[in-house]
């Protein structure tokens, strides 16, 4: 399971120097990068971030209920791979913090629908 869209972010080397200069590293400027993505409904985004949470990858630590959040989403959106990934750490998971991360990406959505509105 690759972090695609992470991979593809473009980061010009003005970013890169204005992480350095702000005292945020490359991967604090890749996470934002991505965040921005899943505000505009990137499912991609949505995605690399479950990715990420689920792995411990990019400076995030390892948080699974995010992760079932990020999947949650980028499932809803359409994203296939997903949907499976979403299942496996479920498995590991306790009902409560499933419920948690469910009430999480109903908030992320309703948020989303509030910025649109």
């Amino acid at each position: 399971m690759g972090i695609s869209w992470i991979h593809e972010t473009d980061l010009s080397a003005a970013s890169v120097a204005d992480a350095a200069l702000t005292g945020f590293s490359v991967e604090d400027v890749i996470v934002a990068n991505c965040l921005a993505a899943a505000e505009a409904g990137d499912a991609s985004a949505y995605f690399d971030l479950g990715v990420a949470y689920s792995t411990g990858g990019h400076g995030i630590a390892c948080d699974l209920i995010e992760a079932h959040k990020w999947f949650n989403l980028a499932a809803v959106g359409g994203h296939e791979e997903a949907q499976m990934c979403r299942a496996e750490i479920a498995e590991e998971m306790t009902a409560r913090e499933i419920a948690e991360a469910q009430r999480r990406a109903r908030e992320w959505l309703g948020a989303s629908i509030r910025k649109v509105a």
